[in-house]
């Protein structure tokens, strides 16, 4: 039976932060793959200013480089609000010799029991909680913990340096950064 890890978000814009937790998760579990999922709409955040083509692009070009990385476009062409619940029942349908993990950061697991039919969920495939080395994860339901190196980046820190002028270089895969600056992604409004 293959393992195969889940990592959904928006991706707006993929980092390398993103990369190193696939990464870690991808040895630490013995995983076959790890599969980017980009969001179409998440239900957890704000809505995306940026389109759905340059996330999906962006996504491809940060995998590109590694070959157990692979890019699913599941909720784009479901549309929609993007509930983990009906990617992964699909997901478990599709590919019935498949075992799923579903990737997150720590911060989401807290709000594990609100999402969306989270009881079924669990029954489909497995969480894993990605910790900072000395920060114990706290939640309610099973999850698989694995302790990543730190790395202080997000998206949105991202957005607002490229948005001021700032320095993106060793938070992105060069050719996203490349791609942000000849698109002109996350200029001043």
């Amino acid at each position: 039976m293959k393992k195969i890890g889940l990592l959904g978000g928006t991706f707006d814009p993929p980092h390398l932060g993103h990369l190193l937790v696939a990464e870690e998760v991808y040895h630490a579990l013995d995983l076959d793959e790890v599969w980017f999922i980009p969001s179409n709409d998440p239900p957890h955040k704000d809505s995306t200013d940026t389109n759905t083509e340059d996330r999906l692009e962006m996504t491809r070009m940060a995998v590109q480089s590694n070959q157990h990385f692979n890019v699913n476009t599941i909720e784009i062409e479901r549309s929609g609000t993007s509930f983990t619940f009906d990617t992964v029942s699909s997901l478990v349908n599709t590919y019935q010799d498949t075992e799923f993990y579903f990737i997150m950061g720590g911060d989401m697991v807290e709000y594990l029991p609100k999402w969306h039919r989270i009881e079924e969920l669990l029954e489909l495939v497995s969480f894993v909680g990605v910790q900072r080395k000395g920060f114990e994860l706290q939640c309610e339901y099973p999850i698989i913990k694995v302790e990543t190196p730190m790395f202080e980046v997000s998206s949105t820190l991202i957005r607002n340096r490229v948005q001021n002028g700032g320095s993106t270089r060793y938070l992105l895969p060069e050719r996203v950064e490349t791609y942000i600056k000849e698109r002109g992604l996350y200029g001043k409004r």
